[in-house]
């Protein structure tokens, strides 16, 4: 019982340890740890660890998914979610089906499906490995783009891999295998927005903020286990769950309960993030050894590895060259569309203009009538629509942006726990473990250990003082926007007198109530993509910890 004590504490204090010194020593956290592990693995008492995959896929990554999903920008997500599904589907689909061919021409005698099947290990990005990236001088897209498709392209590789298992049968069937994603996709997102829902509805009514975050730590895993079981994918729903969660979660749950679980969360990602790369390590060895006892060595596979990973890249960035230019193309049209758009806002700003817009929506409609409420939804539509716009000019994709998404494309623990799952029939499976766990490690090693110096080599200066310029005349724009909607809460009528407990309720229950009306524009206004998302998101922590410090000056407002 001592020694699995002795290693978990140690374990903790090495995460802790790589978390501080690595950034300051110029080494990623994550392949500290995974030297560490490397290093550990020659020690006798974890000379033959064995970690069941499944801990990885069902245990680790439902929680890391669903906080990267609970604190990703919900706006940033919607406006790259086209170019999201295309490199978390399209991108790993084309890669693992060249990777197949690539590992049936130089590994003799496994065949296309097998092939594929490793190539479907190997073709994912890796949420945690990605998050090297975000220590860089790298666009808030590129970002974007790097955590949606992390968060998703999981769930494609390993319904792929499943699929190539599957297809080393005679039953295979194509259309069956396209039905079953479909499946596997649908169902999850079905579970992730029940779940999502029933957890804000739950934890809502729920005002200890220790135990509202213990039911937090649950989510994950009431979405992810039943998706499993109905034989859809659990991340996804997971990530659904948390993508919900996110986005509701300030108009649903307390500013104690947001701020509690953000500071526990934080600290669970942590772990997890630190344990996984120090298995990884600790398994390498082990990896290592049966490839030498099995077969006549490593240098054959090590090679295929690099291989392999140079193909990913070549791959990537074949891809993501014309996605680019795809982008590029839609901000001009939306660039031609910005005046017109202008115009029809202009529009239904007047009651006149919205009269006149009625009733050539009358006229349009025939027999289906128009309403008030379409004539909101179009103000609204016309809002993001020009908010998105302004966006996309404001953050170009450009040749840096595209070379920082591919070099960026990191693989890691969903690579080295799908090896894993490979059955103890597969052809040369000790093999194909060792290059799916070298082709995580070099990506580690040589794409993580140099997309900081490439990144910051690329990047140009930044002009502070246009950036200090344009951060203030966005907070102005907001503080307008909270400005007026205090104003439209009436001012509480004057007690005369000496202050009384009395008093105090209506000056604080006041202040609360100016507080939620600032909180409920401000979410308007992200949900129209108006503001920028980093601002907002400090503008509305700041209203969070006034109503906080609100709060605790005295007894719950009735």
């Amino acid at each position: 019982m001592t020694e699995p004590l002795v290693a978990i504490v140690c374990a903790l204090l090495v995460i802790a340890a790589s978390t501080v010194l690595g950034p300051r020593v110029g080494v990623a956290p994550p392949l500290v740890l995974v030297a560490v592990g490397v290093a550990a693995s020659f020690l006798p008492m974890f000379s033959a660890v064995d970690i069941d995959p499944e801990w990885i896929l069902a245990g680790v990554l439902p929680p890391l998914l669903y906080s990267a999903a609970v604190s990703m920008p919900a706006m940033n997500f919607r406006r790259e979610f086209g170019a999201i599904s295309g490199l978390s589907v399209l991108l790993v689909v084309g890669t693992s089906l060249l990777l197949g061919l690539f590992f049936m021409l130089v590994l003799p005698g496994l065949g296309f499906a097998w092939g594929v099947a490793l190539g479907a290990v190997v073709s994912p990005t890796d949420a945690v490995a990605t998050s090297i990236v975000k220590r860089t001088p790298v666009s808030k897209r590129v970002v974007a783009l790097l955590d949606g498709e992390s968060l998703l392209n999981d769930a494609t590789a390993l319904v792929l891999l499943r699929t190539a298992i599957v297809a080393t049968a005679a039953s295979f069937s194509f259309w069956g295998a396209v039905g079953t994603f479909a499946w596997s996709v649908v169902v999850a997102l079905l579970v992730g927005v029940l779940v999502g829902a029933v957890n804000l509805a739950v934890r809502r009514r729920v005002t200890d903020p220790t135990v509202n975050t213990v039911i937090s730590f649950t989510v994950p895993f009431v979405a992810a286990v039943p998706a499993e079981a109905l034989g859809a994918s659990g991340l996804v729903a997971a990530v659904v769950a948390g993508l919900v969660t996110g986005f509701r979660s300030p108009r649903e749950l307390s500013p104690q309960n947001r701020l509690s679980d953000t500071q526990n969360w934080r600290t669970v990602e942590l772990v997890l993030e630190g344990a996984v790369f120090l298995t990884m390590g600790l398994q390498l060895r082990s990896v290592v050894t049966a490839v030498e006892r099995d077969h006549a060595g490593v240098g054959p596979a090590v090679l295929v590895a690099v291989g392999a990973l140079a193909l990913t890249v070549l791959v990537r960035a074949a891809y993501v060259a014309p996605l680019l230019a795809a982008l590029d193309r839609r901000v001009r049209r939306g660039e031609r569309m910005q005046d017109r758009l202008l115009g029809m806002q202009d529009e239904l700003s007047t009651p006149e203009g919205k009269q006149d817009t009625f009733e050539r929506m009358q006229e349009r409609r025939g027999p289906r009538r128009a309403t008030e409420r379409d004539l909101d939804r179009l103000s609204v539509r016309i809002t993001r629509v020009l908010a998105d716009i302004d966006y996309f000019l404001r953050e170009p994709l450009g040749w840096r942006e595209g070379t920082a998404v591919v070099w960026a494309g990191m693989r890691g623990a969903v690579t080295v726990a799908a090896a894993q799952t490979l059955p103890e029939d597969t052809p040369q499976r000790s093999v194909l473990v060792l290059v799916a766990f070298t082709v995580a490690l070099l990506s580690l090693v040589v794409q993580g250990g140099t997309v900081g110096p490439l990144l910051r080599r690329i990047t140009p200066p930044v002009d502070e003082a246009a950036a200090r310029e344009r951060d203030a005349a966005e907070r102005t724009r907001i503080f307008e926007l909270l400005r007026t909607s205090a104003e439209a809460i009436p001012e509480p009528p004057e007690l005369s007198g000496d202050p009384t407990p009395e008093m105090f309720g209506v000056s604080k229950k006041h202040r609360l109530t100016v507080i939620a009306a600032q909180r409920s524009a401000l979410l308007d206004a992200r949900d129209n993509g108006t503001f920028d998302a980093d601002v907002l998101a400090h503008v509305l922590a700041t209203l969070d910890a006034s109503q906080i410090d609100i709060e605790m000056r005295g007894g719950p407002v009735t």
